[in-house]
């Protein structure tokens, strides 16, 4: 006789109880407990794949007994995917991407794939929201039909698949996606969180014991996160997410966490007919759309890992209809926007108080890095003075709180950046102009906001 147990998950972290609460006690969301019934049935799915496969069953060794080997990392042959992992796919690892309806997840993964087909990897596709027919589709369009490689083939069912990875046992096993992927053993329908985590974990023990690299494709919710638990960016590897604007042909690769690498790479590829490819010079493509001799316009130089770019920060100053003023910050930090602006006006003199302001980086990345702060300030200024910055110039640094501008990291390689794309000028923090010198472009030290103002608009 198959008994069923009763709990309760909460929707947004994955916390588990006996009975149904109001608000949950580890994220306190309130209303997000949902009821999933589990079926206690004598073999579940994990523990019949587990008998028979030895490897799960392995006996603890030493530590120092643990060879190491040196072709730990599958190479993609997609240079900026690579960048962002790090030195390739892990084997063994797994990397959960997420992104927006559309923005090119399967197209993307289709294309890894292919790539790692031709290095002489088996890949298992598994396309569980599209058919054979559609994603045989998918690879013509792409090119990568001939693949001999790579299996596809339609399943949700998680047992199925385990039989699949037996059978045929690949090196690279894709799951698109992994929403819609259910364990027969839980009652609750795919999707839902229980579902969502048993899954991950059980995919992760195989990928793990069994040294195969897993690729899970994520849903994203409108607020931007990956639909399910919490939990699930923390069970796997590798968290990575596209971005972009659908209305625009390019992409943008981030990778939130990385066991195995950094979190501060990028990769930038751009949509085309026969798929995505890379744009090798990120920084021309940012400034591709720059207005010349506007007010509020100022290019930047940022770091993205150990990749400078070329950043176009614009700023609008309007006066403000209402009682209380608007600040808006698209890519860039809404604290950090708020400060600056205060600096503005206590050290510079400048009367923002009855202004709405906006800031935008342009292309759609999202700036951490603190060295954009003097463009931010100096783009305001622009605006509001209603004064365009001279055409070839860039900027760098970090505002203080007296407005002092502060050093940057790595100033050598913003400067280079900046000399390959013709840029005559750039204005850098005073500590910073001891770095090495480079041929084709001044440099202008500065120690304040007020004398990067003279600089810029002189």
């Amino acid at each position: 006789m198959v008994k069923t147990k009763t709990i309760f998950s909460c929707q947004s972290c994955g916390y588990q109880s006996a009975k149904w609460l109001g608000r949950c006690p580890d994220c306190s969301t309130w209303s997000s407990f949902v009821e999933e019934a589990f079926v206690e049935s004598k073999v579940s799915a994990q523990a019949a794949y587990a008998s028979s496969n030895s490897s799960l069953n392995a006996e603890p060794v030493l530590l120092k007994d643990v060879g190491n080997s040196d072709d730990i990392h599958l190479k993609t042959r997609i240079s900026e995917l690579d960048r962002v992992l790090g030195s390739g796919i892990v084997r063994g690892g797994v990397i959960l991407l997420g992104g927006d309806p559309g923005i090119g997840k399967s197209t993307l993964s289709l294309q890894i794939a292919h790539q790692l087909a031709i290095s002489g990897v088996t890949i298992l596709y598994v396309g569980a929201e599209e058919s054979l027919r559609q994603t045989s589709l998918r690879a013509q369009r792409l090119g990568v039909l001939d693949s001999a490689r790579i299996y596809i083939v339609n399943q949700t069912d998680v047992s199925l698949i385990m039989e699949y990875i037996k059978k045929i046992k690949p090196e690279v096993v894709v799951i698109d996606s992994i929403q819609v992927i259910f364990n027969p053993d839980i009652a609750s329908g795919p999707g839902s969180v229980g579902q969502v985590r048993e899954c991950a974990h059980l995919l992760t023990r195989v990928a793990k014991t069994c040294g195969i690299s897993m690729l899970l494709i994520g849903h994203v919710t409108k607020e931007g996160a990956i639909a399910g638990p919490r939990v699930l960016e923390h069970i796997v590897d590798t968290v990575l997410y596209f971005e972009g604007e659908r209305n625009s042909s390019y992409r943008i690769l981030r990778a939130v966490k990385n066991r195995f690498g950094s979190t501060n790479e990028i990769g930038v590829f751009q949509m085309g007919k026969h798929g995505l490819e890379e744009v090798e010079n990120p920084s021309e493509f940012f400034l591709a759309e720059r207005p010349m001799r506007t007010a509020g316009s100022i290019v930047s130089s940022v770091l993205e890992g150990s990749r400078p770019l070329l950043l176009e920060i614009q700023a609008l100053v309007a006066r403000s209809s209402f009682g209380y003023p608007t600040r808006r910050a698209e890519g860039f930090d809404y604290n950090r926007l708020n400060l600056i602006i205060a600096v503005l006006e206590k050290r510079l003199g400048l009367h923002l108080e009855n202004e709405d302001i906006f800031i935008n980086a342009a292309g759609g990345v999202r700036v951490d890095d603190p060295s954009c702060d003097l463009a931010v300030a100096l783009a305001i200024a622009s605006s509001f003075k209603e004064k365009a910055a001279k055409k070839d110039i860039v900027v760098m640094g970090e505002v203080g709180l007296a407005s002092e501008v502060r050093s940057v990291t790595q100033a050598a390689l913003r400067i280079n950046e900046a000399a390959k794309l013709g840029f005559r000028q750039c204005i850098m923090p005073k500590n910073n102009v001891d770095s090495h010198p480079v041929s084709g472009i001044e440099l202008i030290p500065v120690s304040t906001i007020q004398e990067a103002l003279e600089v810029m608009f002189e």
